[in-house]
């Protein structure tokens, strides 16, 4: 019988291993979408801000100051 309560046990931990694996996989997957979407927000905004400079401008920054 004690093999039967082992084997049982056994078998739910290995259950809440692997959905505790999927979780964490799931959230690095939406962590990964979002940051995704930040770096496309922030792609957008540099296009923008490079379309209404006039030609030329903006292109080199003078660090010697």
């Amino acid at each position: 019988m004690s093999d039967a309560v082992s084997l049982a046990k056994s078998i739910v931990t290995m259950q809440a291993a692997s959905t505790q694996q999927a979780l964490s996989v799931e959230m690095l997957r939406q962590n990964a979408q979002a940051e995704q979407s930040l770096v496309t927000m922030l792609q957008q905004s540099v296009e923008q801000t490079r379309a209404s400079l006039p030609a030329g401008q903006g292109g080199l920054v003078d660090r010697s100051a």
